[in-house]
């Protein structure tokens, strides 16, 4: 394996995360308001129903990271995933806003998210595969930043396009996902040469492995990640109401609002990583916890209007705040703007922490673990923050108060983190 980050390869591979987050970014933007209102769904029924794509993923996505371990094909272990899963995520969700009824929206809704799960861990698991580990911090903040153009793409233009027709961002979705995968396809070689280890351990049987390891490292590692995504995807899944709700904004300005925090996501995803790369993991990611707890904690005590306090002009992602006025940058938005900072601080550098507590042998078995903790914290996410909002008489003001509580559990189990580093390679 090289002994240098191959950017160009790297960034192509991005191409594959893009299409993913494009898809959840619409997803997760304008599925909520379908249910709330073209439905009539109530706030802890939303809750549940955002989470169901997760409950597919939470059984689909760790399996199948474990099965393309010990796939072998002429087209590599991890792209026949992407070939079978991304067209017929294409196709569901592009039908998902012409569904009339909400037995053909769920059918729609479940074939996407099936199908999604098939992929999602493979086009991962790629990037470790390709790239060395001291480099990999930086390569997930490559794949990030492109996965952060995705969500940006969906908020933005979606935000925009959905005023023409709640269509149009759903169908921008599933063209792009299609030229992703093809991207990916296209342009990057898996290694054709496996570290083999004799019989590969299951999902289970690894992370029964972690559970008894003697310093607990990994063990740590997986629950934070459970506990920051519980914080962070309630946020996400309930954020375009809490801005219709709490703020007084319309749908399409919550959701440009939101896009104000992939921005900054992106900005630092590859600075990110060159930090692990000086300061190491553990530290980058509990300096990203503290950044993002203080946001959420502002967010929850700064009183709405003072919220919308105009900071300065903005072009695409600030919002106008008067009928026909300048897009300005608001202190709701300097706020995501820290949201942004510390969640690419996290995120960044959490994969990388898990694939080198493993060898290369196992690394889609031990990227399926990181997505076995991630999902099921999002699965309990919008349904513990759904209820919060239902039983405080649709406050949706409370997500803010006890998302951080998640956030800081999650600092305490990192401080104790003594594993996950970069490995420098040899040659």
């Amino acid at each position: 394996m090289s002994t240098r980050l191959n950017y160009g390869k790297t960034f192509l591979l991005g191409f594959g995360f893009f299409g993913v987050s494009v898809i959840w970014g619409v997803y997760n933007a304008f599925v909520p308001i379908f249910l709330a209102d073209k439905f009539g769904l109530a706030p802890a029924v939303i809750g549940f129903f955002m989470t169901l794509d997760n409950i597919a993923a939470l059984f689909i996505q760790p399996p199948v990271g474990a099965w393309s371990d010990r796939l072998r094909t002429p087209l590599g272990r991890r792209i026949p995933f992407i070939l079978v899963g991304a067209p017929i995520t294409a196709v569901a969700f592009g039908l998902i806003p012409l569904a009339a009824i909400l037995p053909l929206f769920v059918a729609c809704t479940s074939t996407l998210l099936l199908s999604a799960a098939l992929w999602r861990t493979p086009v991962v698991a790629l990037m470790p595969d390709i790239t060395p580990s001291q480099f990999r911090s930086q390569a997930n903040g490559i794949i990030n930043f492109m996965g952060g153009v995705g969500t940006i793409v969906a908020l933005q233009t979606g935000g925009m396009l959905y005023k023409l027709s709640p269509n149009f961002p759903f169908w921008l979705g599933s063209v792009l996902v299609v030229i992703a995968a093809l991207v990916v396809y296209l342009f990057i070689e898996e290694p054709k040469e496996y570290e083999e280890t004799g019989k590969q351990p299951g999902m289970w049987e690894s992370l029964k492995e972690v559970f008894r390891d003697a310093d607990k490292s990994g063990l740590r590692i997986l629950l934070a990640i459970f506990f920051w995504f519980l914080g962070f995807s309630a946020v996400e899944t309930f954020f375009t109401l809490y801005a219709k709700n709490h703020l007084g904004l319309n749908e399409g300005d919550g959701a440009t609002l939101l896009s104000v925090l992939p921005l900054f996501f992106v900005l630092f995803a590859i600075p990110s990583g060159f930090i692990a790369g000086k300061i190491g993991r553990r530290v980058t990611i509990s300096i990203g916890l503290v950044t993002i707890t203080l946001m959420l904690l502002l967010l929850y005590i700064t009183p709405a209007e003072a919220l919308l306090t105009g900071i300065a002009p903005l072009p695409l992602v600030g919002i106008p705040l008067v009928e026909g006025g300048a897009r300005m940058l608001t202190l709701a938005g300097v706020l995501l703007i820290l949201g942004g900072i510390g969640w690419a601080l996290i995120n960044i550098n959490s994969l990388p922490m898990i694939v080198d507590l493993t060898s290369a042998a196992r690394i889609g078995t031990y990227t399926g673990l990181y997505y076995l903790f991630s999902t099921f914290s999002a699965i309990v996410g919008p349904n513990v923050n759904g209820w919060a909002v239902q039983l405080t008489g649709g406050n949706y003001n409370i997500i803010m108060i006890i998302s951080p509580v998640f956030m800081l559990i999650a600092l305490g189990l990192m401080l104790g983190v003594r594993r996950g580093e970069a490995v420098t390679s040899s040659g």
